[in-house]
């Protein structure tokens, strides 16, 4: 599949209103994984930043350890990013956040109505349209640099869960995202726009818009047989948990807190 880096800088120029990171693109027929390809170039000295984007992957990696499947027909793309001690190593989903309301935000203004499964997919149509992969090297506590991962199903076969764009296209009367191209450069200004908010607007700012797209809001959940309702997120990327209380007399805390990953959100219909 071809792609066409320049492309790529002409949609980034017209997409761009204010220029925050000084994006070098490097791309690739074929990876292991673009977040390490990028690893590999920052430990060579390449600086915030820069891109790779591939084809596909032959070793793309999802959350949790878990394998990202990476055929040809998607956008597979690593953003690298200093954040010079800006973020405690405890808050490092706060990137995540950044970067998911980003690219969802700046997908909705290209009438891709794009939400938020938490902690870090994309979903279209109550389906899977992407996912985020945040890496962080840390040192002293503090994260000093961050690889953001992004994988979207453009013209690639997905799985019943997951939807791609093209397909989602077709069945509009518009075609919003006219190439992959532009598809990436909406990814990256959705990130650094993410980014802009979260260093220089800060946590509750950018949260508040996370929410706004979260699609899991009020959605119910059974948490050690208790009932509960979804009702936000931690800035550290907790799930908070509103529990039912059943008039027992023992004390059950109202309001709970599930880490990323312990529990398994399904997907449905975005209202958003």
């Amino acid at each position: 599949m071809e792609f066409n880096l320049q492309n790529l800088e002409v949609a980034l120029q017209a997409g761009r209103k204010y220029p925050y990171l000084p994006f070098s693109v490097h791309f690739f027929e074929s990876v292991s994984s673009t977040n390490q390809i990028l690893w590999d170039m920052l430990n060579l000295g390449a600086t915030s930043g820069t891109v790779v984007i591939a084809t596909s992957q032959t070793a793309g990696r999802g959350q949790w350890g878990r394998q990202w499947i990476s055929p040809v027909g998607g956008l597979y793309l690593s953003l690298a990013i200093s954040c010079d001690g800006k973020i405690e190593a405890t808050d490092s989903y706060q990137l995540t956040f950044a970067s998911a309301w980003g690219i969802a935000s700046q997908l909705r203004q290209h009438n891709v109505n794009v939400g938020i499964k938490w902690p870090n997919d994309l979903v279209l149509n109550g389906r899977k349209l992407g996912g985020i992969l945040t890496e962080t090297k840390v040192n002293k506590g503090q994260v000093t640099q961050t690889v953001i991962g992004v994988g979207i199903n453009w013209i690639n076969p997905v799985p019943e869960t997951g939807i791609n764009l093209e397909s989602w296209q077709a069945s509009q009367n518009y075609r919003p995202i006219s190439c992959l191209e532009m598809l990436a450069s909406t990814v990256l200004l959705g990130i650094e726009s993410g980014m802009q908010c979260l260093f220089q607007e800060g946590i509750n700012i950018l949260l508040s818009r996370y929410l706004n797209l979260l699609t899991n809001m009020g959605d119910k959940v059974y948490v050690n047989n208790l009932s509960g309702t979804v009702v936000g997120v931690t800035p550290q990327g907790n799930l908070r948990i509103d529990l039912e209380n059943y008039g027992t007399k023992e004390l059950i805390t109202p309001e709970i807190y599930i880490e990323p990953g312990t529990i398994s959100l399904g997907y449905h219909k975005s209202s958003v």
